[in-house]
């Protein structure tokens, strides 16, 4: 197979994202400090890689208001998000804002910043960046982990959060 022919089996990005948005994924807020204080977007895009030693990863759009903070940071939060957390997850997704106003926070030691209420939070320190078409992938070596309240996790799919529900669990 020649470069050409391989150049011919490329996928449109509007089929590559119609497919992506019928894959169902758990909706996080990251955070990280910046100079100006601590800053934070929604992602679905959090992914753990390893569990011994733990690592997770994420990637950070092109666009993001939030890329140079994480271009810089030493370590980030991934907060995940409770269902009844829709509306968190909807600041921190909206275009660059004080998003931190009225949400309520917890500081760790060092500085890092987790919103209260989710279900759960990993604190690492980035370890990798990988450029990729102008996304950033980064990867993060745990340091801690916490759980939140017993709760159900919010969910992303088709551009609408989703909530699952002791009805809608199978078997």
């Amino acid at each position: 197979m020649t470069d050409d022919d391989r150049r011919d089996e490329q996928i449109r990005a509007t089929d590559f994202r119609a497919v992506f948005r019928r894959h169902a994924g758990g909706v996080a807020v990251v955070t990280a400090i910046g100079p100006d204080g601590p800053r934070g977007f929604t992602a679905t895009s959090v992914v753990s890689v390893s569990v011994e030693p733990p690592y997770f990863a994420f990637s950070v759009n092109a666009s993001s208001s939030s890329r140079a903070v994480i271009e810089a940071a030493d370590s980030v939060v991934v907060n995940l998000l409770a269902a009844g957390q829709a509306d968190v997850a909807a600041r921190f997704a909206a275009p660059a804002q004080d998003r931190f106003a009225g949400i309520a926070t917890e500081t760790l030691p060092g500085g890092d910043v987790v919103l209260t209420g989710a279900v759960g939070w990993v604190q690492g320190r980035i370890e990798q960046r990988i450029d990729i078409a102008g996304s950033l992938l980064v990867v993060v070596r745990v340091l801690h982990a916490m759980l939140g309240p017993q709760a159900f996790p919010l969910i992303y799919v088709d551009h609408a959060y989703h909530r699952l529900t002791e009805d809608t669990r199978i078997g």
